[in-house]
């Protein structure tokens, strides 16, 4: 259920640039540069021209968003700095006054970063998983796995022994909550919930359940970690959002930007020196993305595909699961029902 349903999100997730071009205004006057539709790199510096069509004008008043930027009383070109914008769907607007008529045209942008970083990968170990561990967090603590799983029949909490991939501890759900992300900060574990909008607190040591609380305004809980200062959730989506570290309320999201564009599916993280290593949940690549999370730029792409030569049962046994072992720098990641986890060190192509 969860692969449709997570599926029907990412197409109802049509580029949100196509379906926005096609409200373009197309009156009187028009953009001539930039062309709506256009994909820029923020940094760039555009001049911005219209098509006035030999009409004598008072005044032109220029937005981004809405945001006024600029005012004119000429038909000469206006300059637009992207970089002090942001990132993504930007609608530039002029108001044109004229003849004591106003109209108005539009020009959609897209701003996109750079193309990320190409990162290879060397397995330095390969160790034991639970093939029946519908992996959905991992985390790496002296030695000990912390693991959520989920599917509502097969939901659970658990502490593995890294080495054997034996199960030293463990929680099962009730049935009702299909397990998502987890994260360990301290002596307790937070473990989301999918579609139920709630999340978990258990003691780290005993299993016992502390408290449970709900974890905002999006509809759905995917993965979760911490920084060091407030927890970081991901729903499926483009988004990203934080977490205030005492109510777990949503205090504020970013959106996951690469040179195409916004970038959904975010899954399983770990935060890790400032940057957000994340799960990418596609059938047909095993990928993770590395983010900023104060800009949302995916920064850095790894591509697992062929790291696990296991059999899949189903379509359901994507790549899931990333944790990070200080120690040696080395990652710990996995996937669903997967029969191996690997222990392996990053490396900027």
């Amino acid at each position: 259920m969860k692969l449709k349903l997570k599926y029907l999100g990412f197409v109802l997730a049509i580029p949100f640039l196509f379906i926005y071009s096609c409200k373009t205004q197309k009156g009187k006057f028009e953009f001539v540069n930039p062309k709506s539709g256009s994909k820029v790199l923020k940094g760039e510096k555009l001049q911005l021209k219209l098509n006035f069509n030999d009409v004598a004008i008072d005044s032109v008043v220029y937005s981004v968003d809405g945001d006024i930027f600029d005012r004119k009383t000429d038909t000469t070109a206006v300059a637009f700095d992207t970089d002090k914008h942001g990132y993504g769907n930007k609608r530039l607007s002029a108001k044109i006054y004229a003849q004591g008529k106003e109209d108005i045209a539009y020009s959609d942008l897209l701003v996109v970063p750079p193309a990320p970083k190409a990162y290879a990968f060397e397995v330095v170990n390969t160790y034991p998983h639970d093939s029946t561990a519908f992996t959905q967090g991992l985390y790496y603590d002296n030695g000990t796995l912390y693991e959520s799983t989920g599917k509502e029949d097969r939901t659970s909490l658990r502490k593995v022994d890294l080495k054997t991939g034996k199960v030293i501890q463990k929680i099962d759900g009730d049935g009702t909550f299909f397990g998502e992300g987890m994260t360990v900060v301290g002596d307790k574990i937070y473990f989301l919930t999918w579609l139920n909008k709630k999340g978990f607190i258990y003691d780290k040591t005993s299993f016992k359940l502390i408290k449970s609380f709900d974890y905002g305004k999006s509809a759905e809980g995917w993965g979760l970690t911490y920084d060091g200062k407030q927890f970081i959730k991901s729903d499926g989506s483009a988004n990203i959002y934080f977490l205030d570290p005492v109510t777990l309320q949503e205090t504020g999201s970013v959106q996951v930007f690469d040179d195409n564009g916004p970038v959904d599916r975010i899954n399983e993280m770990e935060y890790v020196d400032g940057k957000l290593f994340a799960n990418i949940y596609d059938q047909s690549k095993d990928e993770v993305v590395i983010i900023d999370p104060t800009t949302g730029v995916i920064e850095g792409r790894v591509n697992f595909v062929g790291l696990y030569d296991g059999v899949r049962k189903s379509a359901d046994n994507e790549m899931n699961g990333i944790a990070y072992k200080s120690d040696t720098k080395t990652f710990l990641v996995t996937g669903k029902d997967w029969t191996k986890l690997f222990e392996v060190r990053l490396q900027i192509r």
